[in-house]
């Protein structure tokens, strides 16, 4: 039985490239720093004592940094590289994460909180591109699969973490953010291989060829919008569910860290068993159609009249894991489907924009409906939205094969 367990584990990793490990292993230092972003709303609720729409206020701020950070570094990165975008990133970001734990008034710490996603974003759609790169012929989304492990891992530790140092000093958070980004921008620096002439082969490709752009392509539009309506809704699991767990279940950071943490473990566990099971007997878009099943019924569990709340919370978490091993390693998958070398970097800034504008729609809306009708209300409608995501996407699969 162990041994049939081992050889699957070994399968499933066997035949990636050494730089696509280097990139996980990067990925999950940089994933294990990311711990203040989540616990932000709660900073500006229980550390600065402000209300839930400023809190809403602050990651909405978060989030158009990230539309703008995302649009620039994929253009950057079609132009300058992969590596340098994350290089500067992170080093950028990490210095402005820990310039923001020494300030306290609420103005200027919007606007660095658009500085700091901005820089901070511009790394996901370089990232993104590094992946398909690196990525052997035949491998790429079990690249994608083994780059989300290795974040996912990083996330569960680091999430943990965070619950902990969140209970002693939430500042602490950002300047441990910040080392942990910097850090990550290094290793980029010294682990991975400079792509050698880059920028005179990107300025030929343009010259000499019609270089399509994702805006043209009518089907990664209408999947862009739907991945973003979608996304919006996955979002406020980490950021309005916890302030949900603390004002109404009464859970502590430290549980709530646990409990946030416990989406990266299971992710590290099984996501790459799973994707190498599956991922060829049915088309992408059944299984993220599949996923937002799940998705929906989190939301669903979050209303059940039951006392054991952190029961309830742990089975709410895996329900929404299993969603997200469906669907988010697939819609890697066709993105990368529609792009090229020469334009991967502006249609993967598309897919990031989604989690960009999940950031700004998705919190503030959240908080303002669990304010004005409560959050039975706003679960109900997250799972309604979900559903009627997953109806889109099935007429997206029928409108590609007619």
């Amino acid at each position: 039985m162990f041994k049939l367990i081992f050889n699957t584990y070994k399968t499933s990793f066997s035949g990636l490239g050494r730089e696509t490990w280097l990139l996980s292993i990067v990925m999950m230092f940089n994933r294990c720093g990311s711990m203040a972003v989540p616990f932000m709303a709660l900073y500006v609720t229980q550390s600065l004592h402000r209300s839930e729409v400023d809190a809403g206020l602050i990651i909405t701020l978060f989030g158009i940094g990230s539309i703008l950070g995302s649009a620039t570094g994929g253009k950057l990165t079609d132009i300058i590289g992969f590596r340098p975008v994350q290089i500067w990133s992170s080093i950028i970001s990490g210095i402005l994460f820990i310039l923001f734990s020494t300030i306290s008034h609420f103005s200027t710490l919007c606007v660095l909180t658009i500085v700091i996603s901005f820089f901070s974003d511009a790394f996901r759609p370089a990232n993104f591109t590094a992946v398909a790169n690196y990525a052997k012929e035949g491998t790429t989304t079990r690249s994608y699969s083994l780059n989300r492990l290795a974040t996912n891992i990083g996330w569960s530790v680091g999430i943990s973490i965070a619950g902990l140092i969140a209970s002693i000093n939430y500042k602490l958070l950002f300047i441990v953010e910040g080392g942990m980004s910097i850090l990550v921008g290094l290793s980029i620096f010294f682990l991975l291989p400079r792509v050698k002439g880059f920028i005179k082969q990107a300025k030929e490709n343009r010259n000499q060829m019609m270089i399509a752009k994702p805006w043209q392509d009518l089907f990664y539009v209408k999947f862009i919008l739907l991945t973003t309506v979608f996304i919006t809704c996955a979002f406020l699991m980490f950021r309005v569910v916890p302030v949900f767990y603390k004002e109404q279940w009464h859970i502590n950071e430290f549980a709530i860290g646990i409990i946030m943490g416990l989406n990266g473990a299971v992710i590290a566990l099984f996501e790459m068993v799973m994707i190498n099971k599956i991922e060829k007997k049915r088309p992408p878009m059944f299984f993220i159609i599949i996923g937002a099943f799940f998705f929906a019924v989190s939301y669903l569990l979050l209303s059940v009249p039951l006392l054991l709340h952190l029961a309830v919370a742990i089975i709410a978490m895996v329900v929404f894991t299993i969603g997200e091993m469906l669907v988010l390693p697939f819609i890697n998958t066709v993105v990368i489907s529609r792009s090229n070398e020469y334009n991967r970097g502006l249609y993967a800034a598309g897919y990031t924009l989604s989690w960009s504008v999940a950031q700004v729609v998705g919190p503030l809306t959240g908080f303002y409906v669990a304010k004005q009708l409560g959050y039975n209300w706003l679960w109900a409608g997250i799972a309604a939205l979900l559903l009627l995501c997953a109806y889109g996407f099935s007429l997206l699969t029928k409108n590609m094969k007619s």
